[in-house]
C-alpha cells in the first residue's frame, strides 16, 4: 500500500465513512452515497483502502461507536475519535501508537448530556449549574475547596456562598487551567485548543495551568486563554446565556460560525461550503429542532442545503 500523503479532508471523509458503514446502520441510500463518494477521485479510493487497512490492523471497532450510535455521544466525543481515526488513515503506519488513546475507551462523567439536550442542578452547597448541549463534568466537593472539572462542552455556573465551616474558593478547571469564582455568575466553553469564559455577574480569576501568572475578568467580558496564556478581555456577547433557554442569537454572524454554532445541536455533520462562508446571519433560532433552522437559511439566503446521507449535510452555494 502506498504511503504517499493524502489530503486531510479526504482521510476525514474515509474516517466518517469508515465508521458509518462499521456501525451496521448504514442505509441503501448511504451506501450508494459511499460508493459515489468512493469512484469520484482516485485519493478517495485510495483513503478508502487505507481505513480498510486501518481497521484490519486493529480489529473491529464496535458497533457502539459507528456513526449513528456516536451522533448520542458527545460531540467532543465523536470529533475526537474521527480526528483520531482520519490521521490513522493519512499515517497507517502509526495505527498501533493511536489505537489506545481512542476516546470510545473513556466515555464517563459524573454529568453529561447528550447532543440537543440541556440539564441543569443544584450543588450541594445551593450552587448551580447547567450544561449546554454535548457537555460533561465531574464534581469533587473536598475539605479545601468545591471543584467542577468541565471535561467537554460547555457550562454555566451560579455559585452560593460555602456553609462550610472554613469556606472552599468554587474553582472550574479545564485542561487549561483554573477559574476560580468570586462570587459570581459566569460560563465555560472548551474548545479543542483553548478555553473560553464569560462572566455575567461580578468577577472570575483565571489561572493558566503552564503559566505562573493569574487575571481577573470582570462582569460583562469575556476572554480564550489556553495553558500558557490569557487573551485580551473582550465584550460579552449578547445573549450570551440564551442557550440556556434552547435558543442561539446571532447578530451579523457569518455563516460558517453560525452553522458551527448550530451544529453543535445537531446529530451527524453539518458543514458549510467556503464559497459562501461569509455570508451574514441575524436573528433567534430555537435550537430544539435544528431542521427548520437549516431550511429557513435557504429562504434568507443564497444558500442550499445538500444530503450526503441523513446523518451528513452540506449548505452550499443556491
Amino acid at each position: 500500500m502506498s504511503e504517499a500523503a493524502l489530503d486531510p479532508r479526504i482521510a476525514q471523509q474515509a474516517a466518517e465513512w469508515f465508521l458509518l458503514l462499521q456501525s451496521g446502520e448504514a442505509s441503501a441510500d448511504d451506501r450508494a452515497a459511499f460508493e459515489h463518494w468512493r469512484r469520484g477521485d482516485p485519493q478517495c479510493e485510495r483513503a478508502w483502502q487505507r481505513a480498510e487497512h486501518v481497521g484490519a490492523t486493529l480489529g473491529n471497532i464496535p458497533a457502539s461507536v459507528g456513526m449513528p450510535a456516536l451522533r448520542r455521544r458527545r460531540r467532543s466525543d465523536r470529533r475526537d475519535a474521527l480526528k483520531t481515526l482520519a490521521l490513522l488513515v493519512a499515517a497507517p503506519s502509526a495505527a498501533w501508537l493511536g489505537y489506545r488513546q481512542l476516546p470510545w475507551q473513556s466515555w464517563r462523567a459524573d454529568y453529561r448530556t447528550d447532543i440537543g439536550e440541556r440539564r441543569d442542578f443544584a450543588l450541594p452547597d445551593a450552587s448551580h449549574v447547567w450544561l449546554n448541549t454535548d457537555s460533561a463534568i465531574d464534581v469533587d466537593y473536598g475539605e479545601r475547596e468545591r471543584l467542577l472539572h468541565l471535561r467537554s462542552g460547555e457550562i454555566l455556573v451560579q455559585t452560593a456562598p460555602d456553609r462550610a465551616a472554613v469556606s472552599r474558593p468554587f474553582v472550574v478547571a479545564t485542561r487549561d487551567g483554573r477559574i476560580r469564582a468570586l462570587g459570581t455568575r459566569f460560563i465555560v466553553r472548551r474548545h479543542d485548543d483553548a478555553t473560553t469564559v464569560t462572566v455575567l455577574e461580578r468577577a472570575v480569576e483565571i489561572r493558566p495551568g503552564g503559566a505562573g501568572m493569574s487575571r481577573i475578568i470582570e462582569a460583562g467580558t469575556s476572554t480564550r486563554f489556553d495553558a500558557l496564556a490569557i487573551g485580551p478581555a473582550v465584550p460579552a456577547a449578547v445573549q450570551a446565556d440564551a442557550w440556556t433557554q434552547g435558543v442561539i442569537y446571532a447578530d451579523g454572524m457569518r455563516l460558517d460560525d453560525f452553522i458551527a454554532e448550530l451544529g453543535r445541536y445537531r446529530p451527524g455533520v453539518v458543514r458549510c461550503h467556503p464559497d459562501v462562508a461569509a455570508l451574514k446571519v441575524s436573528g433567534a433560532f430555537q435550537v430544539r429542532d435544528t431542521e427548520p433552522v437549516l431550511r429557513s437559511l435557504t429562504r434568507a439566503l443564497p444558500v442550499s442545503l445538500v444530503y450526503r446521507t441523513r446523518w451528513w449535510v452540506s449548505v452550499e452555494p443556491g
